[in-house]
Formats: structure tokens, C-alpha cells, sequence
């Protein structure tokens, strides 16, 4: 196809289940792209001499030769281009902010809409799945050298999968009885199926990668009884899983859950499914959310799918400043969910028996910009009004778990208790131990954690083989 008429093709929507329906299921959100489709929004990727794009992916994917394989009709191809940096491109390809990351750069963007590298990316990992054609990369001869993994979430995942292939014996410590992180106890059905995070590590195990789960590093053993045991480098990705309160009357109500609980009662532990699954969950009639992030849009869209009558999104600034992606305020509004901005809650309100009945919160306007770069919210006085909730889930951000901290003398913490580690190597404090992602940086993004993942993994493969 000439250049002219590639030019001229729009940006091909993805399909997606009807609002009302997916509002009450937890059936994945995107139905994804056909082969055609796929194949005609790859054709308008002009194939730029210095792509941006690339420059905008944490892990570096070869975003044009994948595309242009997609083009090719070479789906199988497209997987194993993207797979040479992602083990997890069918997660990327879902759950990646990738509107602020490749998309942006893309030249497409500047006069129409950027190439759908994120829905490219998701449907040829899919393909590959589908097919039964998931390969196994070429895996170097053994090094002798032992890896240990504390954490299986994205960062611990991306690391495993570079050192494994370089030949190296890896081995990931998991605290929780399945592997995935944030990924598996986080990030709902609807939006990243579990089935999927399965396929992906199954994909690191029969490269060779070892998985203990219900391993709490810590506990079962230190950091330093794991050199003990032989290891040659450690890497530690145990994420961001402790959760943040505001420490305002009525925190201690029932009713009352942190986003974390929350989300993670309904996703590893499937009570969306109770009584098939013995987890149970407050099924809320009048649900608040507390917070802008994707953690809030989660917690509200699932509050909605257990069968609320009303869901408000309570968030003390505007719109504007909302951290979520785009795509899922859209998708919460379209569900139902209630965005109540320029709003904060003071206080919980309980009834007799100890349960939360209300909520009182004031309402804020926007000051100057804070260290963030977004307006502080100033609290308007008098402005306080009460409201009557029976659930109410906070996901105002989340802190480092302390307890490899703790237990790993000369481990240098910062304030809020994160590993300080090197932003190129990852290499911490101690000889021999790494660290990335959420346990360095506070909560961010999978694809953040995992490009860490990846440099560390460098850095350790250059250690253990200097030694």
C-alpha cells in the first residue's frame, strides 16, 4: 500500500463490551483486535528512520519491526520481536500506559492519532497463545551461577526472564500462594485476566526459571541465609503492598477496607465468585472510593460488579489532575461510577453496631502547584456536608512491606522505608543485592518495574561473572 493511503487509515478502535453488561460481570473489558484489523492499524506505522517510540518503552521493545511483521501478516514473528526484551507482552499489552510512554512519541500523533502500539502488542502476544505457538528462546549453556528472586511481580518477573536465557540458575521466592504480584492480588479480572499472568509465568518456568510460592522471605529465611545457601546475587522486588490510610476518625470501622484488602479478596482470592470461592467481601449498596488513581478506578469498577446501587469516586482535585489513565476514568464513567472531585472525606460515621453509615468530607479548590506539579487542594471552610455510605475503600497509594528491610543488616532505606538502589544497576547498599520497582520507586507502573527489572538483571549478570 502506497504511503499516500497509509496515511489516510484512522486509528482502529478496539471492541469492547457494552457498558451496562460488563458493569455487572467481570469478563475482560477490550474484546481486542481481529487478525484484519490488526493487520490495518499496523499498516499506518510509517516506519520512522529514528524511532521515538522506542525511546518512550522502559524495556525497549523494537516497536517498528514488530509492527511491520503485524503488517506482514507475520503474527508469530511479531511476538517473538517483542519478546526478545518483554517476557510479558500480553500483560504490557493490557494494563501499560502506553498513551504516555510509546504512543506520545509517535510522529503519527502529532497529526492524527499515535499507532495503537499497546493494542498491537496485546493482540499479537494473544496470537501466539491462541495458536499454541508460544516457543522457547534459545537459553545460554550454564553459567554455575545461582539467582535468587524475592518478589514474583513484574520487576522479579522482567529479571528471571533476562538472566534465565544468559544461563544462569534462577530461582523466585514468592510470599503469597500464587505468583504475580501486583498482577495477580491487584489489577482486577475485568482488566488483566488471571489466566493470562498464568500463561506468562508458565512461559519463565519452562525456560527453567524455579518458583517457590508461600515463601516469605523474612521469615522462612533472610537475605543473608540465602547467601548462606549458595546464592550468587539476590534481587528484590517486593513491591509497594502495604497499605496508606489518612488517620481520620472512623478509619478502625467495619466497613472500612483499604484498597489493597479490598481488591485483593476479590482477585487472588475470587471472592467475586463466593461461595464458589470461600473469600467473603462487604457487597456495598452506597460504595465511596477514595482517590484518582487506577487503584481507585479498579476498586470502584469492582464495587459496582459486586452489585452496588451507587459508586462515588471521592478525589480531592480536579479532573485535570487525576493520575489514572484516560482510558479507565472513561471506562468508570461509562460503568456508572460517580466522580465526586474537589472533595475530601474527614471523618467516617458509625452506627451501634460498629459499622461505617456515613462519611463527612468537605469540599476543596486548587491552589498553587505542590513538589507533584499539580495544584494543591485548599479546603473551602465551612463547606463540610455529610453523606451516607455503607462501604468505603481507600486507594490513597500504598508503602514498602519492611520486612526484608528489617531483616537485612546495612540494607540502606529512605524515608519512607523503600530500598535506595542505583536507577541504572539497581545494585543496593549490600554486595550482591539488587533491587527494583515499587520497592525503590513507591507505587508506579508494571512496565516501570519491569524496565528496573531489566537493567538489574545486566547489572547482575556482570556481577556474578566478574566474580
Amino acid at each position: 500500500m502506497e504511503m499516500k493511503e497509509r496515511l489516510k487509515i484512522p486509528r482502529q478502535p478496539m471492541p469492547e463490551q457494552e457498558a451496562k453488561v460488563r458493569a455487572r460481570n467481570f469478563e475482560e473489558v477490550p474484546l481486542g483486535y481481529t487478525p484484519e484489523t490488526a493487520k490495518l492499524e499496523a499498516l499506518r506505522c510509517i516506519q520512522c528512520k529514528t524511532p521515538a517510540c522506542v525511546e518512550g518503552c522502559p524495556v525497549e521493545i523494537d516497536i517498528p519491526g514488530f509492527i511491520a511483521l503485524v503488517a506482514e501478516g507475520d503474527f508469530i514473528g511479531a511476538a517473538k520481536k517483542i519478546k526478545e526484551t518483554n517476557a510479558l507482552p500480553a500483560v504490557c499489552g493490557r494494563v501499560c500506559p502506553q498513551e504516555s510512554q510509546c504512543e506520545i512519541l509517535c510522529v503519527r500523533g502529532k497529526k492524527a492519532e499515535p499507532v495503537a502500539v499497546g493494542r498491537l502488542e496485546r493482540f499479537v502476544a494473544d496470537y501466539e497463545r491462541a495458536q499454541g505457538a508460544v516457543s522457547i528462546p534459545k537459553i545460554a549453556a550454564s553459567t554455575g551461577k545461582k539467582i535468587a528472586i524475592v518478589g514474583s511481580g513484574p520487576a522479579g518477573l522482567a529479571v528471571a526472564g533476562d538472566l534465565i536465557k544468559l544461563g544462569h540458575d534462577v530461582t523466585i521466592f514468592e510470599a503469597l500462594h500464587k505468583t504475580g504480584g501486583v498482577l495477580v492480588y491487584g489489577i482486577p479480572e475485568f482488566r488483566l485476566p488471571k489466566s493470562i499472568v498464568e500463561a506468562e509465568v508458565d512461559y519463565l518456568k519452562k525456560m527453567g526459571v524455579k518458583v517457590a510460592t508461600s515463601h516469605v522471605i523474612g521469615k522462612i529465611a533472610t537475605v543473608d541465609e540465602l547467601f548462606e545457601e549458595g546464592f550468587d546475587a539476590i534481587f528484590l522486588g517486593t513491591g509497594a503492598g502495604a497499605p496508606s490510610f489518612m488517620n481520620i476518625p472512623g478509619e478502625n470501622l467495619n466497613g472500612v477496607y483499604s484498597a489493597n484488602e479490598y481488591l485483593t479478596r476479590s482477585n487472588l482470592m475470587k471472592a467475586y465468585r463466593f461461595p464458589e470461592y470461600d473469600t467473603p467481601i462487604v457487597r456495598g449498596k452506597n460504595v465511596a472510593v477514595v482517590g484518582g488513581g487506577n487503584v481507585a478506578m479498579d476498586a470502584a469498577r469492582t464495587a459496582m460488579r459486586l452489585g452496588a446501587d451507587n459508586v462515588y469516586l471521592v478525589y480531592r482535585r480536579s479532573r485535570q489532575e487525576m493520575p489514572a489513565r484516560i482510558e479507565e476514568v472513561h471506562h468508570a464513567e461509562e460503568e456508572g461510577i460517580q466522580l465526586n472531585l474537589l472533595t475530601t472525606p474527614i471523618k467516617y460515621i458509625g452506627d451501634e453496631k460498629g459499622w461505617v453509615k456515613a462519611m463527612e468530607c468537605l469540599r476543596m479548590e486548587l491552589g498553587e502547584p505542590d513538589a507533584s506539579g499539580r495544584r494543591r487542594p485548599v479546603p473551602v471552610e465551612g463547606s463540610e456536608f455529610i453523606w451516607d455510605v455503607d462501604t468505603v475503600v481507600v486507594a490513597i497509594g500504598s508503602g514498602a512491606n519492611p520486612l526484608v528491610q528489617e531483616t537485612t543488616p546495612g540494607l540502606a532505606t529512605n524515608k519512607w522505608n523503600n530500598i535506595v538502589a542505583d536507577e541504572e544497576t539497581g545494585q543496593t547498599s549490600r554486595e550482591g543485592v539488587f533491587a527494583g520497582g515499587d520497592i525503590v520507586t513507591g507505587a508506579a507502573t508494571v512496565i516501570l518495574a519491569m524496565g528496573a527489572g531489566r537493567k538489574a538483571a545486566k547489572a547482575m549478570h556482570e556481577y556474578v561473572m566478574s566474580k
